[in-house]
């Protein structure tokens, strides 16, 4: 599942480095070269040069759009879930509160080192 937020952050938020990814991420620099090693093994991700030779580019792939799509699915079928069980109102203040806290940390994703282990 790491992986996939991953490549969703790759794909969609314009996230080119692993300097990017591990701060998106909340995670230190080899742990963003470990995950983004297992995305260009399953075929998801490239490494190209960048402009500076000490920095790559990470490019996604043709084969990693049906991954997004199912993470993307998955998001979808949890809000539906949880709107289930909330109102209108209690939903909106979900939002808010979230959006709150996504802006205390200063990213858009967390994921901690130890979950990547797993």
């Amino acid at each position: 599942m790491h992986q996939l937020v991953a490549l969703k952050v790759i794909a969609l938020r314009g996230v080119h480095t692993q300097a990017q990814l591990a701060e998106q991420l909340l995670i230190d620099a080899p742990a963003a070269s470990r995950l983004v090693d297992r995305l260009q093994e399953d075929g998801l991700v490239t490494r190209e040069a960048g402009a500076d030779r000490r920095c790559v580019r990470l490019q996604v792939t043709n084969a990693c759009w049906p991954e997004v799509e199912v993470l993307e699915d998955e998001v979808l079928r949890v809000d539906e879930e949880v709107a289930k069980h909330l109102s209108a109102e209690e939903m909106s203040e979900l939002k808010r509160l979230l959006d709150k806290v996504q802006v205390a940390l200063g990213t858009n994703t967390v994921v901690h080192e130890k979950q990547l282990a797993e």
